[in-house]
C-alpha cells in the first residue's frame, strides 16, 4: 500500500503541475486575444512551442487573410461610390437635356418641334445606353450574369454582327475593310456576350476614337482564334494603355467626351468570363488594334 500511495502522490503533484502549466496557458492565451482585439492590424508571437504557438500561428494567417479582405472592400467601397458619383453626374447630363427639350417643344415653330423632337429622342437613347451599360456592369461584378456556352464558328457569326454595323459606318462615312477567312473556325463562347464585346469595341471606335477607318481581321493558330479590331482614329498615350480596361478610367477628353469609362472594362469582364483574353496597341501615326484571343475548339474529322 504505502508504494501506492507514493505512486498516487506523485500523479497528484504531477496533475497539479499540469493543471496549473494549463491555467497559466489559458491565461496567457485571454491576455493574447485582448491584445488582438484592441490592435488587430498587429501580427502576435508567443514563445514556445506548444499548442499555444500553433494557435498564435493560425490566428495570425486568419487576421492576414481578414487584413486583405477588409482592404478589399474599403477599395470597392470607394470605387463603387465613385461609379455612383460619376454615372449620376452622367444621367443627370442626358436628362437633364432631355427635360429642356420636351417643355419647349410646346413653344417653337414646327420645324423647330421637329428639330427638337429629333434631339431629344437623340438624348433618350443616350440615357437607355447609360442605364443599359450600369445594369451590364452591376451584373458582372455581383456574379449574377449567367453565360449560354455554346460551340459557334466565329467567322460566321462575327460576319453576322457586322452587317448590322454597316449603316452606322456609312452614316458616319468610316471606310471599312473585313478579313475574316472562308472556313469555319469552332469556339465555345455565350453568343450574346461575344455580341455585346464586338459592339462595343466598334463603338468605341466610332464615338471616341473619331476614325475614318475600321478593320476587322479573324486570325486562326494551333490552339486558339484571334479576333482584331482596329481603327485609325486618335491613338491611345502609351501610358495609358494598361490602364483602359480599368473600370470608370476615361483617357484624354479628345477621346472621352461623352464616355462612362465602364465599355471596355465590360469587355474584359466578358472575354475573361468566357476562358479568353484581350489587349490593345496604339500609337501615334498607326493603327489602334484590340485583339481578342479565344481557345480554339479542334474538330476531328
Amino acid at each position: 500500500m504505502t508504494v501506492i500511495n507514493i505512486v498516487l502522490v506523485f500523479i497528484c503533484i504531477g496533475e497539479f503541475f499540469y493543471i496549473l502549466h494549463i491555467r497559466n496557458q489559458l491565461t496567457e492565451w485571454l491576455d493574447f486575444l485582448k491584445s488582438v482585439h484592441q490592435m488587430p492590424e498587429r501580427n502576435y508571437f508567443v514563445k514556445g512551442n506548444g499548442i499555444l504557438a500553433d494557435i498564435n500561428y493560425e490566428l495570425n494567417g486568419i487576421l492576414e487573410k481578414s487584413r486583405r479582405q477588409f482592404v478589399k472592400l474599403q477599395k470597392a467601397e470607394t470605387a463603387s461610390r465613385q461609379l455612383l458619383t460619376n454615372l449620376s453626374h452622367d444621367v443627370k447630363t442626358p436628362l437633364a437635356s432631355l427635360i429642356g427639350y420636351l417643355e419647349s417643344l410646346d413653344s417653337q415653330t414646327a420645324k423647330d418641334r421637329e428639330e427638337y423632337t429629333h434631339v431629344a429622342y437623340r438624348k433618350a437613347l443616350d440615357l437607355q445606353e447609360l442605364i443599359d451599360t450600369l445594369f451590364q456592369w452591376f451584373k458582372l461584378t455581383s456574379h449574377e450574369q449567367l453565360y449560354q456556352m455554346k460551340v459557334y464558328d466565329i467567322n460566321e457569326l462575327t460576319r453576322e454582327l457586322l452587317i448590322e454595323h454597316i449603316p452606322v459606318f456609312e452614316k458616319k462615312q468610316i471606310s471599312f475593310s473585313v478579313n475574316i477567312p472562308d472556313n469555319e473556325c469552332f469556339i465555345n463562347i455565350d453568343k450574346m456576350a461575344y455580341a455585346r464585346i464586338i459592339n462595343n469595341l466598334l463603338s468605341n471606335a466610332v464615338k471616341h476614337g473619331k476614325c475614318s477607318l475600321i478593320e476587322i481581321k479573324i486570325q486562326e493558330s494551333k490552339d486558339h482564334v484571334q479576333v482584331l479590331v482596329s481603327n485609325n482614329g486618335i491613338a491611345i498615350p502609351y501610358n495609358e494603355l494598361p490602364l483602359i480596361f480599368q473600370r470608370l478610367y476615361k483617357c484624354d477628353a479628345s477621346r472621352s467626351e461623352t464616355g462612362n469609362g465602364l465599355g471596355l472594362a465590360i469587355v474584359r469582364e466578358l472575354i475573361t468570363s468566357m476562358s479568353g483574353e484581350i489587349t490593345v496597341q496604339s500609337a501615334q501615326g498607326e493603327m489602334t488594334t484590340f485583339c481578342l484571343t479565344l481557345p480554339l475548339i479542334v474538330r476531328k474529322n
